[in-house]
């Protein structure tokens, strides 16, 4: 029996299986298609050559946006990159062509819950974890499980710059406007992974994350932060370092500030963070 968990990205798409909801047996990596129903027709193209026979029992995924409340699709893409995908059916198409179950979640909620049960997070009550790449995102883990929601979490959203000194009047002044890839690569001209790591704007990159993790501490109060994603484990990134101690200096003693680390299941976790949600609703 094996399971198929998914993980739908603004700009790549994983899929994976599972034969023991503790591992990843196989994955395949693609760009995401732009509609839904050519997304649904790679995704069970993929399940089908991962199974390799093998009967499927569930199907589990992420998707970047702000689900409906049944969790059967997107209602909204606030960055705007899988607007293809909106209003659509996901699970029930997924269900109807694969036999089996299917259940949906935020995928950067479910990142970090896979970080929270299998990666940096594990053995911490609290897990709060943010990705930074094409979008931020984040959520916090309690206990091993996605904190209750009514609309999801959107910490990218967040407004930091609020008197336009930075970004200017006419680019929304939120967090993921700041520091996340798209934002840096239509501010610099270049993609981020072209710029150099002793280039200035790497610690200023830094700074108006710690401004973002100032608040995350303040709200939500975890044992730990795990950062993720292409802007902070690639090659060059956001150094951690830099990220700790601008956090030390803009809560300056308001709060302590948490262990904060790097992320360790890479393109995997949102995979693993299915696998979690599998094992909490089978």
């Amino acid at each position: 029996m094996s399971y198929i968990v998914f993980d739908i990205g603004g700009t790549k798409t994983r899929v994976g299986v599972s034969d023991d909801l503790q591992t990843i047996v196989n994955s395949v990596q693609f760009d995401t298609p732009e509609t839904c129903a050519d997304g649904i027709k790679r995704i069970v193209k993929e399940a089908h050559q991962l199974l390799e026979g093998s009967s499927l029992q569930a199907v589990a995924g992420g998707i970047r946006g702000i689900l409906d409340g049944d969790k059967r699709g997107i209602v909204r893409d606030p960055g705007g990159t899988l607007q293809g995908w909106e209003d659509e059916p996901i699970t029930d198409a997924l269900s109807k062509q694969l036999s089996a179950p299917v259940f949906l979640e935020n995928d950067a909620a479910l990142a970090g819950m896979g970080e929270a049960v299998f990666g940096s997070g594990t053995g911490h009550e609290i897990v709060v974890y943010h990705t930074v790449s094409t979008g931020v995102g984040g959520v916090k883990i309690e206990n091993g499980m996605i904190d209750d929601y009514r609309q999801g979490f959107e910490p990218g959203h967040q407004i930091l710059d609020i008197d336009h000194t930075i970004l200017g009047e006419g680019i929304e002044p939120t967090l993921e406007n700041l520091v996340s890839g798209a934002a840096v690569e239509k501010r610099m001209g270049v993609k981020p992974y072209e710029i150099p790591q002793d280039d200035a704007i790497w610690d200023q990159l830094a700074l108006y994350l710690a401004h973002g993790l100032r608040n995350s501490i303040l709200y939500w109060s975890p044992d730990i932060i795990v950062l993720g994603g292409s802007m902070i484990v690639g090659n060059p990134r956001i150094l951690l370092d830099d990220i700790i101690r601008h956090t030390n200096e803009v809560l300056d003693d308001v709060a302590e500030v948490p262990l904060i680390v790097d992320a360790t299941l890479g393109d995997e976790g949102g995979l693993y963070g299915a696998v979690t949600l599998l094992n909490q609703q089978m």
